[in-house]
């Protein structure tokens, strides 16, 4: 494991910590299930938004749930050391949750990304960020880069041979 990779009390601290010294802190969240040039993309401009950036991953139960039995088709512990050792994330953890509400609540960072395939107005967390003075920013460049989009080309691949 990496320093990066952190409990819910530790990286509690280390944000208050590093809000205290004046810094913004950016929060995203997902699956990550095959990492690409999509992810890339999206985390470098999350990060470019602020000093530092949490990156909560879906556990494997929680992709389950989201994407069907069939996911993830990287285990937790491979798609959280893939990610730690991208420079652009400072902090991982990992969740179970449905969502990231519980998480928003905890560390209170003061910006939100999604990506834009999502509407603030369809988000669960929506009104925790707002809650307490955050805002949410849609990343959009990345549309059309998806790794469910990915499998299905895997797949296609495998049934044309």
């Amino acid at each position: 494991m990496t320093a990066k990779i952190m409990d819910l009390d530790a990286l509690k601290k280390e944000i208050d910590a590093r809000k205290e010294a004046g810094e913004l802190i950016v929060f995203t969240n997902g699956c990550f299930d095959i990492l690409h040039v999509g992810h890339i993309r999206y985390l470098k401009k999350a990060a470019s938004l602020g000093d530092k950036l949490v990156l909560a991953v879906n556990s494997d139960s929680s992709v389950r749930k989201l994407k069907g039995k069939t996911r993830p088709l990287m285990p937790e512990a491979d798609r959280l050391e893939m990610l730690a050792a991208l420079e652009m994330v400072d902090y991982l953890i990992l969740f179970s949750e449905a969502d990231a509400t519980n998480l928003l609540e905890q560390i209170k960072p003061q910006v939100y990304v999604k990506g834009g395939d999502y509407r603030i107005e369809d988000l669960p967390e929506a009104e925790t960020v707002y809650s307490y003075g955050g805002k949410i920013v849609l990343i959009t460049e990345v549309k059309g880069k998806s790794t469910t989009n990915l499998i299905k080309k895997i797949r296609q691949i495998k049934d044309e041979k």
